[in-house]
């Protein structure tokens, strides 16, 4: 259970707090009056439960469950079932998507993989804010649906306005957890899970349409008819994930061929990524371009293997400046041949370029993290982190970019206490 708590801050401690304070509500209150069609709340909450098991990881450390999603919003924007009419209130709504999340989540605790819980409670406070908006309006909604009106479109209309409504609460809600977690600003943490968040909840929110108003004229078979593609779309986004994660490893296990032939110190290409990737996001880096510099500053090294005699120590910001542009150019080529990191092989390419050659904000910054962890390495002192800037900022203007140097020692500062470079 430790590790299910483990490294949450008091963001996602409070937001594990208030959806565990709805769960309970809804529990309690559908306990007190039973279940209304309890059929069709089961059919609902055992998609649900499929989806939480199915959960996957996507690029930036994003908790998913698509299928389980769609079956909650399916559950919530239901009016009726073969023309026969639903009156479930919020509270079972919330109480069907808690427990069947639940269910779902069990298998993953029992084989060590614990639940993100923080991801876990966003999900459900979403789908208990558009339940909470919708299930007062969905009687009347019902009967504007009737043949004597033959329109969906009142419905249809309040189903988008609202589900609208809550993805952008959730956006907020992840844009908030995530630029404390990753320390990046929330207009930048925002913009980032807009465009990689977004386009998946909306895709989500589709089915879920799809699912209530397919139940209109197909009964709980709609559960299966919209189980098996939702169930190949979830297939291709773990395959897809999968790719990301291995692609990242890849890098990383290339990063390590100059540490182990004996051309950069042990752990270096590791700690310039690491920094990189915080000045990046302390300058406000998109997400798409912190996945570049991440590979660049992993692979800045590479072209030290062309080398017949190792520089001492690997420390390229000491040795003669024309050395270190060919084996920036060297490491580009090598970078080139993979056919798909074009402009990974471009930043490296450039990382020793003068500030007068208008080098990419990327090298600039990968230019001077390699710079400092040459002059500091492994080392936490605070004196020699201090004595590292002041040289760096020596080169501002010239050689190094002042608002990457900036940057640089606001991360420094932050990290340095506790130990993280």
């Amino acid at each position: 259970m430790n590790r299910v708590f483990q490294g949450l801050d008091s963001g996602q401690l409070l937001l594990i707090a208030a959806a565990g304070l709805v769960a309970v509500a809804g529990v309690a209150h559908t306990a007190a009056v039973g279940l209304v069609r309890p059929d069709i709340a089961v059919g609902f909450g055992a998609l649900i439960a499929i989806g939480e098991l199915a959960r996957l990881t996507m690029p930036g450390n994003r908790e998913v469950a698509p299928i389980g999603a769609a079956a909650a919003l399916g559950y919530t924007l239901l009016l009726d079932v073969s023309n026969v009419p639903l009156d479930h209130t919020a509270l079972q709504v919330v109480a069907v998507i808690a427990v069947g999340m639940i269910a779902g989540a069990l298998p993953h605790l029992a084989v060590g993989r614990p639940p993100r819980l923080d991801a876990m409670a966003r999900r459900l406070l979403t789908g208990a804010l558009l339940a909470f908006a919708f299930r007062p309006l969905a009687g009347t909604l019902f009967t504007l649906t009737q043949p004597e009106t033959r329109t969906w479109w009142p419905a249809l209309v309040v189903m988008v306005v609202l589900i609208a409504v809550a993805l952008l609460a959730d956006v907020l809600i992840a844009a908030m957890l995530r630029a404390e977690q990753v320390r990046t600003a929330f207009e930048v943490a925002v913009r980032d899970e807009l465009r990689m968040a977004f386009p998946l909840g909306a895709a989500v929110a589709a089915s879920g349409v799809l699912l209530a108003l397919a139940c209109h004229s197909m009964d709980l078979m709609a559960l299966l008819v919209f189980a098996a593609p939702l169930l190949v779309t979830q297939v291709a986004f773990r395959k897809y994930a999968g790719i990301r994660a291995t692609y990242l490893q890849t890098v990383r296990a290339l990063s390590r061929v100059t540490e182990v032939g004996g051309y950069v110190e042990p752990g270096h290409s590791r700690r310039v990524s690491r920094l990189s990737v915080a000045i990046g996001r302390e300058l406000g880096m998109a997400e798409p371009e912190l996945l570049e510099l991440e590979y660049a500053a992993l692979m800045h090294d590479i072209g030290q293997l062309s080398l017949r005699d190792p520089i001492p120590g690997g420390a390229t910001v000491l040795t003669d400046p024309e050395q270190a542009r060919r084996i920036a150019e060297l490491g580009a080529e090598v970078i080139k041949q993979t056919g798909v990191l074009d402009r990974v092989a471009e930043l490296v390419r450039r990382q020793c370029d003068s500030m007068a050659e208008e080098p990419p904000r990327s090298s600039r910054i990968i230019k001077a993290a390699n710079a400092y962890d040459d002059l500091v390495g492994g080392s936490t002192d605070r004196d020699r982190a201090g004595a590292a800037l002041e040289r760096l900022r020596l080169g501002i203007g010239g050689e190094y970019d002042p608002d990457v140097i900036e940057a640089m020692a606001r991360v420094v500062d932050r990290l340095a206490p506790v130990h993280r470079l």
